[in-house]
């Protein structure tokens, strides 16, 4: 294995594939005209990609696009004001990842709360947060469950354990989102042209390379599952743009020591368990039907939407371009707040503040000094 990982690193490796992209890519602008332009879905994609070089390297020969995969940037800002709104109130423990406490509502963040003393906590895992109510008894724990198909599992765990366990002052606010209906949507309205993608590594985890076969049939879009070392990115880029040249739409999966065709079932059986399809709102895009989970009815105990409801205003208009950025309309540095009013360390929006933002990696890794 380690091996493995050794030669996805290496640096010969990289610099064949990266000869070999630079010819295909010239020979697919020759024969359409233009570059390939191909959407990194995972935030983790886009992080990497700016961190290895990859995307300067790349620069006039492919056009890498971020895409929405980032969970922190595309929570709702209303999601973020309704979660910092239960924060404040009295005998609560909020327990969170720990991007979450810096992203900016419309007043404040988390952390601001934390800092005025409301009991806020950064946990690994939320079922540590079942441990917590476990040991405050008399105290409500509210575990803030944000993230895509490679959380909603772990999700389920931490209910599934509150559930067996009777742990009756743990509940959770579940606002999850789903690649799928955001793919969709972002191909249906074309706002954004996408030739090919490169498809999240760990989302596919859970939902296997056959759940995207929808690309291909629906809209002729080829897609191909890679990790996040130099070799895997290029690999991937390498053989997107070769079904692009070939103008053979297919999914290939490259990550194949790890994402098996069918997914985890088991954690797809969570999933089924304990959530079911609902309406989502995204950060810059609006409302979108069934592009989220939130809990069984069954499990409506454990739901903190039901058991402390909270309406917020709408969110104040800024000048943050955040919903530009992770619908791939513009680059981080096109948006006028950036490397100026907005900053890793006094972020404006969630893009800036996520170890997964496309404007923290631009800002980190891709700025002109």
């Amino acid at each position: 294995m380690l091996e493995t990982l050794k030669q996805f690193s290496s640096p010969e490796l990289s610099k064949t594939l990266l000869d070999k992209i630079f010819d295909i890519a010239d020979r697919y602008k020759e024969k359409f005209g233009k570059e390939p332009a191909l959407m990194e879905v995972c935030g983790s994609h886009t992080v990497a990609v700016a961190k290895t070089g990859v995307k300067k390297l790349l620069a006039g020969k492919v056009k890498l696009i971020s895409g929405p995969g980032c969970p922190v940037c595309v929570t709702d800002q209303q999601s973020i004001d309704a979660m910092i709104e239960l924060a404040e109130g009295e005998n609560r423990i909020i327990c969170s990842f720990g991007d979450m406490i810096r992203v900016p509502g419309t007043n404040r963040t988390l952390m601001s709360a934390k800092t005025d003393g409301k009991d806020i906590r950064i946990v690994y895992a939320p079922v540590d947060a079942v441990k917590i109510a476990k040991e405050n008894p008399d105290k409500e724990v509210i575990f803030l469950g944000i993230g895509f198909e490679t959380t909603i599992p772990v999700l389920g765990v931490a209910l599934k354990v509150a559930h067996e366990e009777n742990v009756s002052n743990f509940s959770m606010w579940v606002t999850t989102k789903l690649v799928e209906p955001i793919l969709r949507k972002l191909l249906n309205e074309g706002e954004v042209h996408v030739d090919g993608f490169l498809l999240p590594g760990h989302v596919s985890i859970v939902l296997g390379k056959n759940q995207y076969h929808y690309l291909v049939d629906e809209y002729k879009v080829p897609g191909v599952i890679c990790g996040f070392e130099p070799v895997q990115l290029l690999n991937g880029i390498y053989q997107t743009i070769e079904l692009l040249l070939n103008e053979t739409p297919d999914i290939i999966n490259a990550h194949r020591h790890i994402v098996r065709d069918e997914g985890n079932l088991q954690a797809q059986q969570l999933m089924e368990k304990y959530f079911e399809p609902c309406a989502e709102a995204w950060r810059g895009i609006g409302i979108i039907e069934n592009s989220g989970l939130d809990i069984r009815e069954e499990y409506s105990h454990l739901n903190a939407k039901l058991r402390f409801p909270i309406k917020v205003n709408p969110p104040k208009k800024t000048k943050c371009r955040c919903g530009d950025v992770i619908r791939g309309m513009i680059k981080p540095e096109e948006c006028s707040l950036f490397a100026k009013a907005c900053t890793p360390t006094n972020p404006i929006g969630p893009c800036m503040v996520s170890g997964e933002g496309s404007c923290a990696a631009s800002y980190q890794f891709m700025r002109e000094e």
